[in-house]
């Protein structure tokens, strides 16, 4: 497993919420760019799918990963899997990512996973635990590129109180340490809030230690 030296967060979020750490605006308009270039080589090599939960309901956002390894959804279960299911490995995850990852996950560990979720406007994301990993000791970095989305916090067990951010363009987020196993989902989208993507939507980039 490859590995990089230890680095705590080089400044202090901007906000914090049950230990959900979020830091706005941290990549810089031209960043963002090249992620997104750098994401679509991404798609080019590893389409988008249209998940469905192992209940058999299809999945509003579409996804595809980077990485060691891939998260996948379908009738037998949410999992890992070592290849896209047209059979191709997984691209590798674009440096301009894991400099994210290495300047703010405060992990010794590099992140097999980096999972790509495209948010259409009318897109949503219910309320769930991050929990397919093996070690929740390591934190799970969230970037996200394109129109505003209404991020729900909320505790470690489901129902109780849910605070609510707008995540935009460039903002980063943390879960880690007691909010690694927070219940979180997206409620909406603000559709034509950024100018990043020419037809609109919302990407989310997370990048997860597996194993």
């Amino acid at each position: 497993m490859s590995q990089h030296k230890s680095n705590l967060p080089q400044e202090a979020p901007t906000l914090s919420i049950r230990g959900v750490d979020l830091w706005e605006s941290w990549l810089s308009p031209v960043k963002q760019r090249q992620i997104l270039e750098d994401i679509r080589t991404i798609v080019t090599k590893a389409p988008l799918l249209e998940p469905v939960t192992p209940s058999g309901k299809k999945m509003s956002v579409r996804m595809t990963s980077a990485g060691r390894l891939g998260w996948v959804s379908d009738s037998s279960g949410y999992r890992y899997e070592a290849n896209h299911p047209y059979g191709t490995n997984w691209p590798p995850i674009p440096q301009s990512v894991l400099e994210v990852w290495e300047l703010l996950s405060g992990s010794v560990r590099s992140p097999d996973c980096c999972l790509v979720n495209f948010y259409q406007p009318d897109a949503r994301m219910g309320m769930h635990q991050d929990r397919d990993e093996v070690d929740f000791k390591q934190p799970v970095i969230s970037i996200s590129l394109g129109d505003e989305a209404l991020f729900r916090i909320g505790q470690k067990t489901r129902g109780g109180k849910t605070d609510s951010i707008w995540l935009r363009s460039g903002d980063v987020l943390r879960l880690g340490g007691e909010a690694r196993l927070i219940y979180h989902g997206i409620d909406r989208i603000n559709s034509g809030s950024s100018p990043l993507l020419k037809n609109g939507g919302r990407i989310n980039l997370t990048l997860r230690v597996v194993s």
